[in-house]
């Protein structure tokens, strides 16, 4: 399905984005003149009808732009598989004793050693897509990684014993 998205100018208020949803909801961002935010949601049996507004501040506004975008990068991900027969997606977290906590990305040599891809490292909430070899690694980080069965079943032991 393609998303459908609808513009409205707000004359002296600002512009309204509205995302019309497969299952025929209505959820819109009302960017106010002043550069506030505001989620508003329609109900859904007058989709012309706001149920309720909410105002976001910059930091919130941010955040949710960032949940929903790490959500999707995140579903992408996991749907590589789906398309690749033998190729499997992988969600591994750095064990707070393992070796490499405190260095980065290219001290593992991943990819060398295992056969492996790591495309991804999740922290705090926040996503570091296509992280570089000096990407810092800390303990808890949720490494995305991409490549097949014995390859992630090895990239598991190396985070967390290190290279033997």
């Amino acid at each position: 399905m393609t998303v459908r998205i609808e513009k409205v100018d707000l004359p002296g208020i600002g512009t309204r984005h509205d995302v019309l949803t497969e299952a025929g909801r209505r959820v819109g961002v009302i960017a106010l003149r002043d550069g506030q935010r505001n989620l508003a949601l329609y109900d859904i049996d007058d989709p012309d009808a706001c149920r309720e507004s909410i105002k976001l501040t910059d930091d919130e506004a941010a955040a949710l732009a960032d949940v929903l975008g790490a959500s999707v990068m995140m579903s992408q991900l996991t749907g590589i598989g789906e398309q690749a027969t033998g190729l499997f997606t992988e969600q591994l977290v750095l064990p707070a004793d393992s070796p490499y906590v405190g260095g980065v990305l290219g001290d593992t040599k991943a990819r060398t050693r295992t056969g492996t891809s790591i495309v991804a490292i999740a922290r705090d909430g926040q996503i570091e897509p296509s992280p570089s070899p000096t990407a810092p690694l800390h303990s808890g980080d949720t490494v995305v990684a991409v490549g097949t069965r014995e390859g992630l079943d090895a990239l598991a032991e190396l985070l967390t014993h290190g290279a033997g």
